[in-house]
């Protein structure tokens, strides 16, 4: 009996298991990386601080205040998290499911410009200051 067959079938040494959810999108993970670097170095300045008041150095009242400082600068990294996923959202929207009111009017005005295309007219746009009544500024 060979090594081979004592080891029985050759296994990848790398598997990909199926994920719930997609990853984040390169932007917002740069964003959140930052954010926990951010939030680690205030929670060692903090840690810091509290060791040199307990020792009664001297370093003691520079660290609180970096500790202060980065307890602010933290706070700006989770904001940036959050903004950031947001304008990731609205740039490349969202994904929308089937039943979605959104999509369902989108196909019927899209139908509505084909059909106007085919009659050989352009479909009416609403402009800006007019309601649906109005035509040209004039109501009817």
């Amino acid at each position: 009996m060979t090594t081979a067959d004592r080891r029985g079938p050759e296994r990848e040494l790398w598997v990909e298991d199926p994920v719930g959810r997609p990853r984040l999108p390169d932007p917002v993970r740069t964003a959140a990386v930052r954010a926990v670097i951010l939030t680690s170095l205030t929670l060692i300045a903090t840690t810091v601080a509290f060791l040199c008041t307990v020792a009664g150095s001297s370093l003691a009242f520079p660290m609180v205040l970096a500790s202060v400082g980065g307890t602010v600068v933290s706070t700006w990294g989770a904001l940036d998290v959050w903004v950031t996923r947001q304008v990731w959202n609205q740039r490349h929207g969202v994904v929308s499911s089937p039943r979605s009111t959104a999509r369902r009017l989108r196909k019927e005005r899209r139908q509505a410009r084909r059909q106007a295309k085919r009659t050989g007219r352009e479909p009416a746009r609403a402009r800006p200051g007019t309601s649906q009544g109005d035509v040209a500024g004039v109501r009817v």
